[in-house]
């Protein structure tokens, strides 16, 4: 059965013990839901030790394909879905000179739907990269998100 899974989607786990990214010792993982020229799904789970996350990669777009074959120019997020329990907020935001907000999670289940908008789209403010970057507030040990992320890849 693992194997069936291992093939269908992609699974790592970073450990990150504070000395870079910002993940502060908490147990992160990423699971790659699908992964086409077009939409990218991917689902974070946070085991929190207590530290905040601050401006911490989650998505380096350079590393996705789009349908040209090279890393897409900016990604849209088509939907955000997330479980969060004891931190205060989730903020999501594009790497750039002065990060532009992507949005703020709350604690609790929600979803929001961007498609009906036209998606919410990288700005392409200066400097940065449009990667993905999360950042946590009122983190308590043992506090628990799951963040899944629809993106559309623009070339």
């Amino acid at each position: 059965m693992w194997k069936l899974i291992k093939s269908l989607v992609s699974y790592y786990t970073l450990w990150d013990l504070g000395g870079g990214g910002g993940a502060g010792g908490s147990v992160t993982d990423a699971i790659i839901i699908f992964n086409g020229p077009k939409r990218y799904t991917i689902k974070f789970t946070n085991v929190s030790d207590g530290t905040d996350e601050s401006g911490t990669l989650k998505l380096d777009i350079s590393t996705l394909t789009g349908l040209n074959g090279l890393a897409p120019s900016f990604v849209k997020v088509k939907e955000i879905g997330w479980s969060i329990q004891g931190f205060t907020s989730v903020r999501l935001h594009w790497d750039h000179d002065t990060d532009d907000e992507i949005a703020v999670l709350g604690p609790g289940n929600g979803l929001i739907d961007y498609t009906a908008s036209g998606n919410a789209k990288d700005p392409r403010s200066a400097g940065g990269t449009g990667d993905i970057l999360f950042t946590t507030a009122g983190a308590t040990s043992g506090d628990t998100y799951e963040i899944t992320l629809v993106l559309q890849l623009k070339d």
